[in-house]
């Protein structure tokens, strides 16, 4: 262990003083005393603040009120300093142990009252269940202790401190200390007490731990108790109620298993608990016990003896305003809101979260990885050189926070894996934690994934492995090496499940290639699924000067270093709302599979144990998007992991619409986490009769010419559109610019994708030094006939000699307006594009475009690599809500394989858009907005757009997929759009 330092270095030692062992989180019915509430707070820019705050006669009353819990730098309008974003990033130079003098300390003082009925108490125990970042106590002016470990929770026995009547408490907190050095999540950086801070009355013949290890196997149930008590408060009394059993330890002698017949098993989706009780004379401890085994079986992970798929996400603690403090109700509906995306596990990344959501976690079923509060990840930058995993000095540490862990959350049967922590290399201090985990629980696996060679670990685990990556670890291996492995230890490392601990980086408009990665977890029983990075967005909603609300990002409050929107990398934005992505990610991995086979359709029921009992399943018939015929679909009950095939109710098939059959699996009855009718999977089939695209009408008898043209509905002035159904509308413009992604913007690091990328590269980059968002045109020609206009234009950028060529062919077919436009590249381009499409403008007139109606994807955006969540049908969306609210504005709003488009102004329909299939039967997309891609791509925030009322419509004729690239693989080869001809074929009429 280090030696003791200074207040302002730090310690990575355990901490010191009267603190006690860590053991579990416990809901007792001995007396206690919340101390959440206001505290008198005081900031120190540096740690070297006179210490006499802490006597109890020291005056405060010039000081501020401070919440507990809170984090300072998120109150007072930035008067107690500033949130720091980094993710790999230390906002403090490296010199372990040491940190600056620089160290912003808070002083928190309260006054509490102990009640007359506590002078029995045996012992008197002051907990902090989350003080970020090290911190010291005094009661009454008497210094208690000093402990660290942010996310951790710390006892400190006060008997000695408190008296009767009026006491007070005093606790200073450090920004910065040792143990900020192996704290370096990627996450905000902010200080203060930030969990709940309780006063413990430990009745004398009181129960100091316990833990209830459960077991299942046929029917039949196991509980193995270990209850930490003196031998004095014995006899001990285990109740379960509901299983009829009251089994009493006279001695800690006769602590024994208890085996219990007729026992309904706990599994994620079947979050079976059993209230219980461990008591003695003097206190009752309530628990809620979930029978489950976990074990790993050859290169399989088993609950209850069955392979468990995790579809799952890695969850930090954040909220816009709170930071990481906790609020039961929000954590709730974020559960529940998992639980109707198709979410079955989460990764508590990357440290413990409020014991409290564990509770959560057990009662609505997840499966849990429970990671320690563990992460160095700063010292990559140096080649890990200093890094404490593999320096014995910090070793007590390392083994004092996986203990605390363990101890505080080894109740709960949502936990099936611990896992040792982070980006934190690898060394003997990991495996020193393994090791003790190995000792304390023998059935829970380890977990880490910077073990590449499987020294210490159960089970393989990866991030952001490539799907060819992840085929390779799911099969034999044909002597594919694995990163970082010997082929002994490749070899090794395939004997053992595989995890995706992190993968499909969701930060923007993106990923792309869930169902990929998903399809291997079927076809390879090795691969045990993944968890999403990650659940939400973690941005702080804050101000511009003139008071307009936006959720702010790394420097955004002026960080000397800080790592921008990476924290802006979730399915959910930071105001609760579901991403596009969300929804993808749950038609992906939705539990029940629908294969259609002629006139039957087969149910598989994927789920690890439950069966379909809890689904209904309803079926509609739509007619180009409008419903015709629906009823309910009988099916049988289909067990876990079987399927039946079903007879399908007779359709009715339109001779000249679009035909679709769609099935949706709905909840038959409310649950705790949605209502009945809510839908857990879907399926669509297309019944429709083909009918033939119109083929297009020859002509020869063009003539030059310029001036003003009419052609139905259009009026063209010089070749170039003006007016639409008497309203100004301006294009078809070609558009090959998207406002890049994030995906987009990060530079290629060779991983499996588009072989157009170029290593270390942004595509966003190529694409602007290609000129993709500053195209100019120069006009070719200009030709027409009694009924049609045609037009080539030559597009390309100053400083360039690339090309492409347009021609735009407008024509009266059987007295509709036709637009055909074909592109045509020229030779030498290198890249992928990010789109070909065209762009109209429709300035607001006298009213503006505010609204669409379609009939094609929908309703939310699809990209190439993005399509499982839209289905078929007939959609409608103010302009407004077209677009997704990106931290960082970026592309958004496309939807894919448009039939037809509606473009409204309030109630009134303006312009009607239908799509012809190109030859090769591609349809069209399009995306409407008050902005263009280079007015998006210039704000680095909502609010930076430019106020607008002209909306942009853009018909593309394809788009670049999205992936992964921001922390992960590039765009599928498939999905990568490369420079090529297409052809856009629309009619157009008056609304």
């Amino acid at each position: 262990m280090l030696p003791e330092l200074s207040p302002h270095v730090s310690d990575t030692a355990p901490a010191r003083g009267a603190l006690r062992p860590a053991r579990s989180w416990l809901h007792s019915d001995a007396p206690s005393l919340s101390l959440n509430g206001p505290w008198r707070f005081r900031l120190s820019p540096t740690a070297t603040a006179a210490e006499d705050f802490a006597a109890d006669d020291f005056a405060d009353h010039g000081w501020d009120h401070l919440p507990v819990p809170s984090h300072w730098v998120l109150e007072s309008d930035g008067a107690y300093g500033r949130p720091i974003y980094t993710n790999i990033q230390f906002p403090f130079p490296i010199d372990p142990p040491h940190v600056p003098d620089e160290n912003p300390t808070g002083d928190y003082r309260r006054h509490f009252d102990v009640p007359a009925g506590w002078s029995d108490a045996e012992r008197v125990v002051l907990r902090f269940d989350g003080v970020e970042s090290l911190f010291r106590v005094w009661v009454n002016g008497v210094e208690i202790g000093s402990a660290s470990g942010s996310r951790l929770a710390h006892e400190f026995d006060v008997t000695s401190a408190v008296r009767p009547g009026d006491n007070v408490v005093a606790v200073r907190v450090h920004q910065w200390s040792a143990a900020s050095y192996v704290e370096d999540q990627d996450q905000w950086w902010l200080p203060g007490i930030f969990r709940d801070v309780t006063l413990l009355a430990r009745p004398a013949g009181g129960i100091e731990d316990v833990w209830l290890r459960t077991g299942f196997d046929n029917g039949r149930g196991r509980v193995d108790a270990e209850v930490i008590a003196d031998a004095s408060a014995f006899p001990v009394t285990l109740r379960i109620p509901e299983l009829g059993v009251e089994q009493v330890w006279a001695t800690p002698a006769d602590v024994t298993p208890v085996d219990i017949a007729d026992v309904e098993p706990w599994s994620a989706e079947e979050p079976r608990l059993y209230d219980a009780t461990v008591s003695t004379a003097a206190e009752s401890i309530a628990l809620r016990v979930g029978f489950r085994t976990v074990e790993i079986r050859g290169d399989q992970f088993l609950v209850n003896g069955r392979r468990v798929v995790f579809h799952g996400v890695n969850r930090h603690e954040a909220h816009p305003e709170r930071g990481r403090v906790f609020d039961e109700e929000h954590a709730r509906e974020d559960l529940a809101r998992m639980k109707r995306f198709n979410v079955n596990a989460v990764r508590t990344s990357h440290y413990p979260p409020h014991p409290r959501l564990l509770d959560l976690a057990d009662e609505l079923g997840f499966w849990v990885v429970l990671e320690c509060d563990l992460e160095t990840h700063g010292f990559e930058k140096g080649g890990w050189v200093g890094n404490p995993s593999d320096d014995p000095t910090w070793r007590g540490a390392y083994l004092e926070r996986i203990e605390r862990t363990v101890e505080r959350d080894k109740n709960h049967p949502s936990i099936v894996i611990w896992s040792l922590g982070n980006e934190a290399g690898t060394g003997g201090n990991l495996a020193a934690m393994s090791a003790w985990v190995h000792a304390r629980d023998a059935e829970r696996p380890v977990h880490y994934e910077g073990d590449y060679t499987g020294e210490y670990t159960d089970i393989y685990s990866r991030m952001y492995a490539t799907v060819t990556e992840t085929e390779q670890i799911g099969t034999d291996g044909s002597g594919t090496p694995l990163l970082g492995c010997t082929p002994s230890q490749g070899a090794r490392q395939r004997t053992k499940p595989f995890l995706l601990c992190e993968y499909a980086h969701a930060m923007g408009n993106g990923p792309g290639a869930f169902d990929q990665y998903e399809a291997l977890v079927h076809q390879y029983p090795r691969l045990h699924g993944g968890f999403v990075w990650e659940w939400r967005d973690h941005g702080i909603l804050t101000t511009t000067p003139d008071g307009t609300p936006y959720y702010a990002y790394g420097g955004d409050f002026g960080e000397v270093v800080h790592d921008g929107n990476f924290v802006m990398d979730g399915m959910l934005l930071s105001n609760d709302v579901p991403t596009p992505s969300l929804h993808e990610y749950k038609a992906v991995v939705q539990p029940v599979r629908f294969t259609f086979d002629g006139d039957t359709v087969a149910v598989t029921n994927l789920r690890h144990s439950a069966d379909t009992s809890d689904l209904h399943f309803r079926w509609r018939v739509e007619h180009d998007g409008t419903p015709v015929e629906s009823g309910e679909l009988e099916v049988p009950v289909v067990t876990a992991g079987e399927a039946g095939r079903f007879a399908m109710p007779r359709i009715a098939v339109s001779p000249d619409a679009e035909t679709w059959l769609t099935i949706d699996a709905v909840l038959a009855a409310d649950t705790a986490w949605a209502p009945a009718g809510h839908v857990v999977a879907t399926a669509q089939l297309d019944c429709s009769i083909r009918r033939p695209v119109p083929a297009v009408r020859p002509r020869t008898d063009w003539q030059p010419g310029s001036g003003t043209l009419s052609l139905g509905i259009a009026e063209f002035i010089d070749g170039s559109l003006a007016r639409l159904a008497g309203r100004a509308v301006t294009g078809p413009r070609l558009e090959l610019f998207r406002a890049p992604t994030d995906n987009d913007e990060s530079p290629s690091d060779g991983v499996e994708g588009s072989d157009a990328s170029i290593a270390g590269v942004s595509n966003a980059d190529l694409w602007r030094a290609d000129g993709l968002d500053r195209l100019t045109t120069r006009r070719v020609s200009a030709e027409h006939t009694a009924d049609a206009l045609r037009t080539v234009d030559k597009v390309s950028a100053a400083n360039s000699a690339l090309s492409v060529t347009v021609e735009t062919n407008w024509s009266l077919e059987a007295g509709e307006l036709e637009l055909r436009v074909e592109v045509q590249p020229s030779s030498g381009w290198s890249t992928v594009w990010p789109r070909i499409g065209v762009r109209f403008e429709l300035p607001d007139g006298t009213a503006a475009v505010d609204g669409a109606t379609w009939f094609g994807l929908g309703p939310l955006e699809s990209y190439p690599d993005s399509l499982r969540a839209a289905r078929t049908g007939r959609f409608s969306s103010s302009v407004r809500d077209l677009s997704v609210d990106y931290a960082r504005p970026q592309e958004t709003g496309h939807r894919s394989e448009l039939r037809g488009l509606t473009l409204a102004s309030g109630e009134s329909e303006v312009l009607r858009f239908s799509a012809i299939p190109d030859t090769h039967g591609r349809r069209p997309g399009f995306t409407l907005s008050r902005h263009t891609p280079q007015e998006i791509a210039q704000a680095q925030h909502p609010f930076e757009r430019p106020e607008s009322t002209t909306s942009h419509l853009i018909i593309d004729a394809a788009q670049h997929g999205l992936g992964s690239r921001a922390c992960g693989p590039d765009v599928w080869p498939e999905f990568a759009l490369r420079p090529e001809s297409r052809t856009i074929r629309l009619r157009i009429a008056a609304g």
